[in-house]
């Protein structure tokens, strides 16, 4: 059998399917909506489960955790156990209930540091008598009836205290820091040996609930995971359409928790060391990522059946902007109804600002002044948003910004920018403040000698201060914004750069209407999206792109 048969911004949004059509749909007061292998530890620790509970846990979901205390502090020092910490980040957002128990008389620096852990964590907390652990199994079943499922009780070294004795109580036994002696002492439960195993233990037992069940390997940096994770973005309970989120950690074999997922998705940007740039005529650079990413990036290699979203190489476009806007002349030859033009913006790339022809190199290029200036490498170092608008050709001299540079045509656009989100098949924007139009910055410069305006984009941006915040108006408010043309150019990038998740952001032009895109980025955080909206377009487009590709791979 197959694995994938066992196994602050004002909004208005779109969701556009592949051709770009779009339909009428209600909105809410505050937004506009168009609708447009079982085992996995160690090969030398398998897991026992008793056949029967085996066989219940295929019909249903883990419907609860409970955590001893025994697995969360250690008895001799009333500190953190390890894979504690990792443990209950990854379960916080998990989808399922959650608590810790500890019998009655544990001592005051365990009972301090626990409510401090329950607290953080929002979880629930179970006290029960060493003497009637019956009362406490109880109460847990019966805070947590509705959620269906069985009970995972997480124990260390086979504590004893509320371990249930029954397979048919609706409770099963996870045992933690067991050898392989110990395991085949007790058979009536699944042992493992590290906290950070659990997560892959549970996705495992919830894949069993439904055939059609995919496990979602990922990986990012925490910040992100953490962003992501607390919209409900990766529970480790299956989706509506049958997806299972699993944290992907380095703290185990990476390939033998490869093997038991069917898709990866990752922000590859997250983890790139350096930017290796090219001898080559192209000009193009290379990405050198962290040797964490080079291990993942081979043990994906040696599986030809793990779908990942998106392929490492498909992301190099959006890493360099030099390439990113080569891209984007393509729109020239793009067929739409609009009367409106959508292009990228007239660009330079610039490997010295010394260069004496620089100045008529620019007029060649239709550039004017100002200009905005970025490095070519548009993320993962240090300083990929340290950028600059220059008001005077004399002033690129001596210019701070990362070589080599791309000079971008600076596009007067009231302020306003449109930030798209692609999912799949299924378009989103939101409308956000923006930096002043050109004869703003020169009165702010001015006062400054018109000397380079310098910034970096993660932080701050140029402003107008006049400009009121952007609101939350409705979409028929964007009277400019012509969202078929846009649609379109979504359309035609997806087919392109070959990515599932991806974002770019629109200006429209003063005067001409024209519609420019000015940045593309992989796997944006699309936060201004309502969670209600964006996550199951999130989970729907993952799980299209699976089935997509195993109807071409036959």
């Amino acid at each position: 059998m197959s694995r994938s048969r066992r196994r602050a911004a004002h909004f208005g949004l779109i969701a556009a399917d592949g051709g770009g059509k779009l339909e009428s749909s209600s909105s809410s007061s505050s937004s506009s909506y168009v609708d447009r292998s079982h085992s996995h530890l160690h090969p030398h620790q398998p897991i026992s489960i008793e056949e029967e509970e085996c066989e219940k846990s295929l019909m249903a979901v883990v419907g609860g955790i409970l955590l001893d205390s025994s697995v969360i502090i250690m008895d001799e020092t009333a500190s953190l156990c390890n894979g504690a910490e990792y443990l209950l980040a990854n379960l916080r957002h998990s989808n399922i209930p959650t608590g810790i128990s500890y019998a009655a008389g544990l001592s005051e620096a365990k009972v301090s540091l626990l409510e401090k852990l329950i607290c953080a964590h929002s979880i629930e907390h179970f006290i029960y008598n060493p003497t009637s652990p019956d009362d406490t199994l109880n109460a847990v079943s019966l805070a947590w009836e509705k959620n269906g499922g069985f009970i995972l009780h997480v124990v260390s070294n086979y504590n004893e205290g509320l371990v249930p004795k029954s397979s048919n109580s609706g409770w099963m036994n996870v045992v933690v820091n067991v050898d392989s002696d110990d395991a085949s002492k007790k058979p009536d439960g699944i042992f493992i040996q590290k906290l950070e195993e659990l997560p892959l233990t549970i996705c495992e037992l919830n894949r069993k609930s439904s055939e059609d069940n995919l496990v979602v390997g990922y990986i990012m940096k925490p910040s992100r995971e953490e962003d992501f994770a607390k919209r409900g973005a990766f529970p480790l309970n299956p989706t509506k359409n049958g997806l299972i989120f699993l944290p992907l950690t380095f703290d185990l074999p990476i390939l033998s928790q490869l093997k038991k997922v069917d898709i990866v998705i990752h922000k590859a940007t997250d983890e790139i060391s350096s930017i290796e740039r090219s001898n080559s005529n192209d000009g193009c650079s290379k990405i050198i990522y962290t040797t964490r990413m080079l291990e993942l990036q081979r043990c994906i290699g040696e599986l030809s059946d793990c779908c990942v979203i998106d392929p490492f190489d498909n992301i190099f476009p959006v890493v360099d902007r030099l390439r990113i806007q080569e891209i984007l002349l393509g729109l020239e030859d793009l067929e739409t109804e609009s009367q409106c033009k959508i292009r990228g913006p007239y660009f330079l790339k610039v490997d010295s600002f010394e260069d004496l022809e620089l100045e008529q190199r620019l007029h060649r290029a239709k550039l004017c002044l100002p200009s905005i200036v970025k490095p070519q490498v548009a993320c993962g170092v240090a300083d990929a948003h340290s950028m600059a608008i220059v008001f005077k050709a004399a002033d690129f001299t001596g210019l701070s910004v990362p070589l080599p540079a791309v000079v971008q045509e600076y596009v007067d656009h009231s302020s306003t920018l449109f930030k798209f989100y692609v999912l799949g098949e299924k378009v989103f924007y939101a409308v956000k403040n923006s930096t002043p139009n050109a004869h703003v910055l020169k009165n702010s410069s001015q006062k400054n000698g018109f000397k380079p305006l310098l910034f970096d984009s993660l932080k701050s941006l140029p402003t107008d201060g006049n400009k009121k915040p952007s609101g939350t108006g409705k979409l028929e408010e964007q009277q400019d914004l012509d969202i078929g043309l846009v649609t379109d150019a979504a359309n035609y990038l997806r087919r392109v750069l070959d990515l599932t998740i991806f974002g770019f952001d629109v200006v429209i032009q003063e005067g001409t209407r024209d519609h420019v895109i000015v940045d593309v980025n992989y796997l944006p955080s699309f936060k201004e999206v309502p969670n209600e909206t964006a996550i199951p377009a999130f989970w729907d487009a993952i799980k299209m792109k699976y089935q997509s590709k195993k109807a071409k791979n036959g």
